[in-house]
């Protein structure tokens, strides 16, 4: 209990979702839950070192993009494993994603990305692939943490050839 108490004092302009994960990683230690108090422990320093990299402190949107980073790279990792036919590998790192997932926003469909996508194309009146540099900073920033870059990507470039 003092470790937590201590984990959530430790800055009062911390986000929430830094407070979430320091009360995660308390919980995590105190239930002896090795995994669970790794991933967080690294998502924690992959946060602290993108703060020093950009100079700022980041916010829960800033804080999901390194977890989402954490996830594509986990995902990454999964496929490779495959390939390699590492099994072992490919379990954990479905387990850590799983965690990760946990501070994640639910994911949106394909359908989705392409309603606004096209919502976007419209309100921009993006006509051909030239365009899709008008299109894509503006549907990126809707839906950061909710759908994959290269989802959205695929999609623009999708509607934009049709």
């Amino acid at each position: 209990m003092e470790a937590e108490s201590h984990l959530n004092n430790q800055d009062s302009h911390s986000s929430s979702l830094t407070q979430k994960l320091a009360g995660d990683l308390a919980r995590a230690l105190k239930d002896g839950d090795k995994r669970r108090r790794s991933v967080i422990r690294l998502v924690m320093a992959a946060i602290k070192n993108a703060e020093i990299a950009q100079q700022v402190t980041l916010d829960d949107a800033g804080i999901l993009g390194v977890i989402a980073k954490e996830a594509r790279q986990r995902r990454e990792s999964i496929e490779a494993f495959k390939q390699g036919n590492r099994q072992d590998l490919v379990t954990q790192e479905e387990a850590e994603l799983a965690i990760l997932n946990q501070y994640l926003p639910q994911q949106i469909s394909r359908e989705e990305i392409i309603a606004e996508a096209r919502r976007v194309i419209e309100e921009v009146g993006a006509r051909g692939p030239v365009d899709k540099r008008k299109v894509m900073p503006k549907l990126i920033a809707q839906l950061k943490g909710k759908a994959d870059g290269r989802d959205i990507n695929a999609v623009v470039t999708e509607l934009l050839s049709s």
